[in-house]
């Protein structure tokens, strides 16, 4: 089970176990007069939105439906625009390598004091950030009887880990 502010989510490695776990959480909600919002409930679903992603048995990706009004937003014209576009693309950070790095030119226009000029190095950025988001990785469990490894890196720009493992089952 996992909480979340006011969502939960129950789940299992079998029809079962999650049975046996949704009862547990119902039997607590009844016991502690918790007042579900049976609208917003879901039960013994293969896949879901929780929290603005996609949760199955394949793994977390990114929600078509938020990536995709992403995607339709003009170029921003103005500061307000640039931290909003950086805020809707930044909630999906994690499924983009080197985020930091690409979103570099548009959070150089957020600097204090700093004057707004949208050149080439912004709408590369801003364009690549819309293509990466559409072409998002399916983030998977990993197998926890196999190792890990922690791989490091930095510069005088950015530093970087990455917990991996040593050896995929199959590739992605």
């Amino acid at each position: 089970m996992e909480v979340f502010m006011d969502d939960i989510t129950v789940y299992g490695s079998s029809y079962e176990e999650c049975l046996l776990h949704l009862e547990a959480v119902l039997q607590r909600c009844i016991e502690k007069d918790l007042v579900l919002n049976w609208e917003k409930c879901h039960f013994m679903v293969q896949q879901g939105i929780v929290l603005g992603h996609i949760i199955s048995k394949n793994g977390i990706e990114v929600d078509k439906a938020k990536v995709e009004l992403i995607v339709k937003l003009p170029p921003p014209t103005n500061v307000k625009g640039i931290r909003q576009f950086l805020g809707h693309a930044g909630f999906y950070r994690r499924f983009i390598k080197d985020f930091s790095k690409i979103s570099k030119p548009l959070c150089e226009l957020l600097v204090k004091d700093a004057k707004f000029v949208w050149d080439e190095k912004c709408q590369k950025s801003f364009e690549e950030l819309k293509q990466f988001l559409t072409t998002a990785p399916i983030v998977r469990a990993p197998n926890w009887k196999l190792p890990f490894e922690v791989m490091c890196d930095a510069s005088d720009l950015a530093m970087g880990a990455v917990l991996g493992k040593e050896k995929m089952e199959s590739p992605m």
